[in-house]
């Protein structure tokens, strides 16, 4: 049975139990559940704090976990990513008080609090920048109003927060996160495992491309047909049937669901009629 390590609170971790249950796996149903047992799916889900998913995971107990980019990154373990889920976005960023700093090289000397030691620490010798930094859990942002440090380091989504703060960014992000799949660093596939590993996988590919497309039918005449293909290429290329009308087809193709708006208009100024589109609940490339 694969087992796989699930956040169990904090951002990541509705999204990803959304994102499980549409790729077919039992999700528990309180939150006071730290372990599901799948048995159509051969599947184990422990439920378990964000920041300690790669330890588990690397330890080899676990087989993979979800949990986040810059988690994975911060723990040190000996786990690595193998695939992105796109979903729990964010951007890793130094900021300070207003002319503290224009960049990292900026910060020789100084002290920097955060929440991500191992990042901040990491990013500061790989550039060779001989600053010190203290860790610290929850909201970093009244560490520089108490003295406890000069500059931050922290997540940035929208910066709301640090204006409020009288803080503002400085220099390039320290690094962009999103939720990621994880799996022990170097490890050998097991035979009786790794299949389960792959398909697991393929699944969660599968919810990414239906959430990133929509299928889109409509009908045009035969003449402006290479036109409308142009316009809706699909994966591979779109499947076009004949209409008991003749001289008219129907055509079939997957679009990307940003820009379904814009090629239903092109697809109508060309002659294309009938243009609907439909979600994808799941799929398989």
């Amino acid at each position: 049975m694969l087992r796989i390590a699930v956040p169990n609170k904090g951002s990541l971790s509705g999204p990803a139990a959304d994102m499980l249950h549409e790729a077919g796996y039992q999700q528990r149903r309180e939150s006071k559940e730290l372990r599901v047992v799948d048995p159509t799916n051969e599947v184990e889900f422990f439920y378990l704090r964000p920041r300690d998913i790669a330890i588990y995971v690397s330890s080899g107990k676990l087989d993979i976990g979800i949990t986040g980019r810059d988690l994975l990154i911060d723990s040190g373990a000996d786990a690595e990513e193998i695939l992105p889920l796109g979903f729990a976005r964010s951007t890793f960023r130094f900021a300070g008080k207003p002319g503290t700093a224009n960049g990292i090289d900026d910060l020789k000397g100084r002290t920097v609090a955060t929440s991500y030691e191992g990042i901040v620490a990491a990013h500061l010798a790989d550039r060779g920048v001989d600053a010190s930094v203290v860790h610290l859990d929850g909201a970093v942002e009244t560490a520089i109003e108490l003295g406890v440090a000069e500059v931050i380091a922290d997540v940035v989504e929208t910066g709301t927060s640090l204006r409020n703060a009288g803080l503002e960014v400085f220099g390039e992000p320290i690094m962009k996160s999103e939720a990621v799949v994880i799996r022990r660093s170097g490890a050998e596939p097991d035979e009786t495992t790794e299949p389960k590993v792959q398909q697991f996988l393929r699944r969660l590919q599968g919810v990414l491309v239906a959430r990133t497309y929509v299928m889109m039918d409509y009908d045009c005449r035969v003449e402006q047909l290479e036109k409308a293909v142009a316009l809706t290429p699909g994966l591979e290329s779109p499947t076009v049937s004949p209409l008991h009308n003749e001289g008219w087809v129907a055509v079939r193709a997957m679009v990307p669901a940003k820009e379904a708006q814009r090629i239903m208009d092109d697809l109508y100024e060309i002659g294309a009629r009938a243009i609907l589109t439909t979600a994808i609940h799941a799929c398989r490339l």
